[in-house]
Formats: structure tokens, sequence, C-alpha cells
């Protein structure tokens, strides 16, 4: 399944009554829910062959917008239009959020930068396939949501930009 159908399946559960949906093939298990919870109720994961699986820690509240390794100059933010002109461009799909093409390469965006539509802001990467993020409109960048090597989930906002 590539990116774009993923898209319409999600677009489909969210415009139909379906609260929840579970896909299975040999390659992959896709499991979608939707509900208004605020968070959901833990799970005891099922006994494996190996022992019990660890649980894996809460992830933490980003405390930069970029890490010092992925920026080593500081950054200046401009001054933030008001939020509501603000346009958020949203993570299509569940993965990894890399804000450069590799770890030594510069950063695709920067807070302050003027990017044109159709412009990568960002990587995601899923399933072991890297996904551009692209800017669906021009704009200057006002705000970087998440950390690089972040795990992000479906929906969540990445970038703020302000459209010219």
């Amino acid at each position: 399944m590539d990116v774009k159908e993923l898209k319409r399946l999600l677009e489909s559960v969210k415009d139909s009554d379906i609260s929840e949906l579970v896909l299975e093939t040999p390659d992959y298990k896709l499991s979608v829910k939707r509900g208004l919870s605020a968070a959901p109720a833990p799970q005891e994961a099922p006994p494996s062959p190996s022992g019990p699986r660890p649980e894996l820690p809460a992830p933490a509240a980003p405390t930069d917008l970029i890490s010092p390794a992925a920026a080593p100059t500081p950054v200046t933010p401009t001054p933030a239009a008001p939020a509501s002109t603000l346009i958020e461009v949203a993570a299509p799909i569940v993965g990894t959020f890399y804000a450069s093409p590799s770890p030594d390469a510069p950063l695709f965006v920067r807070v302050g930068d003027r990017v044109q539509a159709g412009a990568v802001l960002c990587i995601i990467e899923a399933m072991k396939l890297m996904n551009e993020i692209e800017a669906e409109v021009s704009g200057v960048v006002r705000e970087i949501l998440v950390r690089n090597e972040e795990p992000v989930e479906y929906g969540q906002a990445l970038f703020r930009l302000e459209p010219v």
C-alpha cells in the first residue's frame, strides 16, 4: 500500500461512521481507531514465545523545536502571525520524522524560511520507505512542531506556515 492509497483509506474512514478498521495482509497489519476519548486504556501485551514484551516509555514532551545536533547554529524565530492565519502541515502517515535527508545534510527548512508550494519540508519514514512531505502552499515557516527522529502520528501537526 503506498502513501496515496493510505491517505484515501484514512479519508474514507474519517468521512464514514466507522469507528474501527483492521486491515491485515501477509506483509503488514493496519489498525485504525477513531473516537473522542482523551487517552486509550492501557492494554496488556499478549505473551510472546520469547517472554513478555517490555513496555516502552511514553514519549517525552518536546522541549525545543530543533535538536542541537540538527541545528548547529542558533535559530532566531521571527514573530509568528496570529494562529488563525497559519496553515498547519500535518503528517499524512504514521512514522519517524526526519528534518534532513541524511544525518550530516542540512535541514530541509528552518523557522523563517520561505518555501514554495511543492517544496520538501521533511521526510517521514514508514515501514522502511522514505516519504517526502511537501508544502501545499507557498509561505514562510513559522513553527516546526516536532524534533528530528521523533515518531509522529497520522494527522499530527508538523509545521505551521504563514501563507504569502
